[in-house]
């Protein structure tokens, strides 16, 4: 089965937040999440101390988990911000 990986930031949102991201998501079953390390050279008040989330998940995953995937990630771009996918 081809394993898919999804690389996602959400602009300015904290440490914390992104942790609580990978915690919800990490509850839903066949979903494995890490966080990535911030690229920028230079610090800066307003930008977040992780450069996005790493998902990964088979690509038959469920239905259910899809939609519990896509319902957390919306919540969170409700909340903050848009997430942007990363190359």
């Amino acid at each position: 089965m081809e394993r898919v990986q999804r690389k996602i930031r959400c602009d300015r949102l904290p440490l914390a937040i992104y942790r609580e991201v990978a915690a919800h998501l990490r509850q839903i079953k066949g979903i494995e999440v890490s966080l990535l390390e911030q690229t920028s050279q230079e610090f800066h008040h307003l930008q977040s101390q992780v450069g996005g989330l790493l998902i990964e998940y088979d690509g038959d995953l469920p239905t259910k988990e899809n939609e519990q995937l896509e319902s957390i990630l919306a919540y969170y771009a409700s909340k903050y911000n848009s997430w942007s996918n990363l190359t």
